[in-house]
């Protein structure tokens, strides 16, 4: 028997509610009171709260958890497998994530940003670095999209939103945020706002590259699980100053 207390990170918690969940779904009783909190501490959780799949959001208790798995399969190889592989997103992104406290203040800056669909992109793209590198770095280029679009909409500022590329919507934002290393004089602030625009202008050509937004020729490059996690975490780290240097701006 566990005690909850023992168990110190995140990535050990999902790992013994998925323990709770499938000793249950082969005949076992489970802890439902350790399956209640770790619940609902995850459900509380901005980092992985999205990622939590639709039927642990519905089965508030072992029991109701136990009426739906023995309806959706007939085997406990079946509930096994299916319990698996529902968590296993949330289990490679806690075990490649976890360590990078950055993610966590880029997750709470998102969700505090206005727009909903920014922060849901930031969590999917969390989500598919393991799974699906392709489907990540095209997310990756889709939230700092979405946040320049969303800080020139809300300043008046218009663009051609139909055809418009990344670097040019980055530069017009960059301008009216102070961000252009044009606009200082100091020769180190030239060279960072320079690398971040660097930054963006990479990650649209990765993910005309490599991301899934395009189709592939015959011999196609398929990115890996680092140059996902590469280029989500500077899209989130971008959007996070872009953010920040707004919300400075406002006031």
């Amino acid at each position: 028997m566990y005690e909850l207390a023992e168990l110190k990170t995140q990535y050990d918690r999902v790992e013994y509610l998925q323990n709770i969940l499938i000793e249950r779904a082969t005949g076992g009783d489970g802890d439902n009171h350790h399956y209640q909190l770790l619940r609902q501490e995850m459900l509380d959780s901005t980092s992985i709260k999205d990622m939590l799949p639709r039927w642990i959001r519905m089965n508030r208790s072992l029991d109701q958890f136990w009426q739906y798995i023995k309806n959706k399969y007939g085997t406990y190889r079946e509930r096994r497998d299916f319990i698996w592989k529902e968590l296993n997103p949330i289990l490679s992104y806690l075990e490649s994530g976890e360590n990078h406290p950055a993610q966590k203040t880029i997750s709470e800056a998102l969700s505090n940003f206005d727009s909903e669909s920014i922060h849901f992109a930031w969590s999917k793209a969390l989500e598919r670095k393991a799974t699906d590198p392709e489907g990540a770095i095209t997310l990756a280029r889709t939230i700092l999209e979405s946040v320049c679009k969303h800080i020139l909409d809300i300043k008046g500022i218009s663009y051609n939103s139909q055809s418009i590329e990344l670097s040019e919507l980055y530069k017009t934002t960059a301008k009216e945020l102070n961000l252009s290393p044009e606009q200082h004089h100091e020769q180190i602030f030239k060279q960072i706002l320079g690398g971040c625009s660097g930054i963006v202008n990479g990650l649209g050509s990765l993910r005309n590259k490599l991301g899934d937004a395009h189709g592939k020729g015959k011999l196609p490059v398929k990115p890996q699980t680092r140059h996902a996690e590469l280029a989500v975490n500077l899209a989130g780290s971008m959007a996070l100053f872009l953010i920040s240097t707004f919300e400075a701006d406002k006031k």
